[in-house]
């Protein structure tokens, strides 16, 4: 038996959740989800909890289970607090502006700035030119939205120059020496 999907998920007051046509419907004070269940798993819904449970004990129900619950209550979290990312720009004339609600300019050493449209249902917020701060209710768009930013300027390993998650420690290189 998988040990976090048979843990039941607490469902906070003010959070509806519901089953329909092969979805999860979280609703909640920040908005709705919908998680996608699979053919071998099912849910079981009462007012204060849910129970995920899998139909047969093939290898595919088993890995699926436990990646079911921890997607619902993923969202029942988020719904009711939310998710945020910080990153941290590091380099000399690296800088973000934000322009609107929803465009992102980075200039990050390249030869052009780079723009960056944040999506809907991401809040994106820039103090001091060099930390943005992401904030939703899906995980896993918070997620996608801050690793994109990360990938137009990577740390680098001699300087620490680029753009960074603020709780990721870099390793900084020694130079070269001579003998």
């Amino acid at each position: 038996m998988s040990r976090i999907g048979s843990k039941s998920i607490v469902v906070p007051a003010g959070v509806k959740v519901s089953e329909d046509n092969g979805f999860a419907v979280v609703t909640g004070k920040l908005g709705t989800l919908r998680v996608p269940l699979q053919k071998h798993i099912s849910m079981e819904v009462t007012d204060s909890e849910v129970i995920v449970k899998r139909d047969d004990d093939t290898s595919e129900a088993k890995a699926l289970h436990g990646l079911t619950r921890s997607l619902i209550n993923n969202a029942v979290i988020g719904v009711v607090s939310g998710y945020k990312k910080e990153l941290a720009i590091v380099g000399v004339g690296y800088k973000a502006t934000l322009e609107g609600a929803n465009k992102l300019t980075l200039t990050v050493g390249l030869s052009h700035p780079v723009v960056f449209m944040v999506p809907e249902g991401i809040k994106a917020t820039v103090t001091d030119g060099t930390k943005i701060l992401l904030e939703g209710f899906d995980k896993q768009l918070v997620g996608e939205c801050a690793a994109r930013i990360r990938r137009f300027r990577k740390p680098e390993p001699y300087k620490g120059k680029g753009i960074r998650y603020a709780d990721e420690h870099v390793v900084i290189k020694p130079g070269k020496t001579n003998a």
